[in-house]
């Protein structure tokens, strides 16, 4: 997954917009795949296994679904079954997208590696210091995408330390110390490449812009020489775009089929017009993000003698004239002398006769 100049994997994030419809979620699987995405992401969970029954919800939630029912109460709504997980993976195949979900247990990973094959694990920002998830999901041996939204530079090492180990060790007790070694060695962190990307996040729904910090995607790929890539929250589709042209690897956005349907997390998402035109924009900044090379680009070369200027007789010069800044002057087309020559010019004596307008030779 890393950047160069390799198309952005886009991961269309369902989530929970599903609302519990099997329906519902195929539809979404549908609107990925028109709008272009390279993934379709849903939530695996069990509500026991996550949250206590008397959890309140985070503000964001109360807003969207009231404050009636607890979490765990909204959540147990949103769960898919084994049944839904293996009927969305089969209709992602037949769709041609990849098939993508989150797991917030050990249960829910096993049921992804072994089941399902997934070919990553996604980790979410809230389970960045889940030492023992972290653990788990790097001692599958897949590529993991980890989310680091609300967390310190720190936090992310020390959850890098973790999967580090994950990768290496199969046998040697965990530990802090032991997460530090590994991490530490050039093996350790050599384990990591090809291996992490790190999502740069902002753990609001919607995120405000000046809270979005994108320079930290630069940070992070500094600090832990990885592919990074962005968790968008925020409204609309631009600084999804804008993360694209700073060099994410991956982005990943929330849709829904509306915006208006009940459900944590609709109103945070784009609708599929929006995913469409979001992954449109994400195609064309790449094309035009280019090699880097400085030199004319194909379709500009036939413009360079149109736009650009020759030395030319400003008047009639003799034979044998010299050439100063009273008879020549620049103008188009570049068809003669560069005026980058003029100096090399004046003084020179003219070989032929030249009329008004007609190129010095170089």
């Amino acid at each position: 997954m890393s950047r160069g100049l390799s198309r952005t994997y886009i991961i269309a994030e369902a989530g929970v917009n599903h609302n519990g419809s099997l329906d519902l979620a195929r539809q979404l699987i549908d609107a990925a795949v028109e709008a272009g995405a390279d993934a379709v992401k849903f939530q695996s969970f069990r509500a026991e296994a996550l949250v206590s029954v008397s959890a309140v919800k985070a503000d964001y939630q109360k807003e969207a679904t009231g404050e009636v029912e607890t979490q765990f109460q909204m959540l147990k709504k949103l769960e898919l079954d084994e049944a839904a997980h293996l009927a969305l993976y089969s209709h992602c195949r037949d769709r041609g997208i990849q098939f993508l979900s989150t797991p917030f247990d050990e249960e829910s990973l096993k049921f992804l590696d072994q089941r399902l094959a997934v070919p990553l694990i996604k980790i979410p920002s809230g389970e960045i210091t889940n030492g023992p998830h972290l653990l788990a999901a790097a001692r599958t041996g897949k590529p993991i995408i980890l989310s680091t939204g609300m967390s310190t530079l720190q936090e992310v090492r020390e959850a890098l330390e973790v999967i580090a180990f994950g990768y290496a060790e199969n046998e040697r007790q965990p530990s802090r110390n032991a997460f530090r070694s590994v991490f530490r060695s050039a093996a350790g962190r050599l384990g990591l490449k090809g291996m992490v990307t790190l999502l740069h996040c902002t753990t609001e729904y919607p995120a405000p812009f000046a809270d979005v910090n994108l320079r930290a995607m630069d940070t992070m790929r500094e600090e832990f020489d990885l592919p990074v890539g962005f968790s968008d929250h925020t409204s609309g589709i631009n600084i999804a775009i804008a993360a694209v042209a700073r060099g994410a690897a991956v982005i990943e956005k929330h849709f829904t089929m509306n915006r208006n349907l009940p459900g944590p997390d609709h109103r945070a998402s784009l609708e599929p017009n929006e995913l469409r035109a979001m992954i449109a924009a994400i195609r064309e900044v790449e094309l035009a993000l280019g090699s880097g090379v400085k030199e004319p680009a194909i379709s500009e070369k036939k413009n360079i003698a149109v736009a650009r200027r020759s030395i030319v007789a400003s008047r009639e010069i003799a034979r044998g004239e010299q050439f100063a800044v009273e008879n020549i002057t620049c103008i188009r087309p570049a068809i003669g002398a560069s005026p980058m020559q003029v100096w090399e010019v004046l003084g020179r004596k003219a070989m032929k006769r030249y009329n008004q307008n007609e190129v010095i030779e170089p």
